[in-house]
């Protein structure tokens, strides 16, 4: 190959490298859109439901702050975010699903909600507020304590988050 020939494959690999790093600016690989703030605070979700279940909301909380920390190049903030995540957990229920021919519970249900409030600073128009629940089944005869109830929690905290995440954050 003559100089001019390697010269241009150059310039053109160069473009392309130059091309494909400015267009991942824009949306990046864990699905968040353009997000148009520096920072987010996400505040304490209380637990206000009826059945109680001690730490869930310290727990939800922590959830919550990891994911858009790990999926964002958003700063976490205690005070004055760009976007504020706050609400409450609303429901903890456990409730029979289904039942043995002796009408005892052959499945049971453990099902959260969590009401979310959510501001932009940056663009008031994407406020809202909303309820999110999702729900983990297991066997009747067992009760949901230990790593069983540290596993029903990971998957239901799991999907809420990202639910809330791809809410307000990743916007195809």
């Amino acid at each position: 190959m003559d100089s001019n020939n390697m010269k241009n494959i150059q310039y053109i690999f160069l473009s392309l490298i130059s091309l494909a790093l400015t267009s991942c600016g824009v949306y990046n690989f864990t699905g968040a859109g353009p997000i148009n703030a520096k920072t987010f605070q996400v505040n304490t979700f209380q637990n206000n439901s009826e059945l109680i279940e001690p730490g869930i909301d310290r727990q939800f909380t922590l959830r919550l702050q990891d994911l858009i920390q790990n999926q964002t190049n958003l700063n976490l903030t205690a005070s004055n975010g760009d976007l504020v995540y706050e609400g409450e957990i609303v429901d903890y229920r456990i409730s029979p699903m289904t039942a043995t021919a002796d009408l005892k519970a052959a499945q049971n249900r453990l099902t959260v909600s969590i009401n979310l409030r959510f501001s932009n600073k940056n663009k008031p128009e994407e406020n809202f507020e909303k309820r999110f629940s999702f729900f983990y089944d297991y066997p009747g005869d067992q009760q949901l304590t230990g790593s069983q109830l540290r596993t029903a929690l990971d998957e239901i905290f799991e999907r809420i988050t990202q639910d809330m995440f791809n809410e307000t954050l990743a916007k195809w």
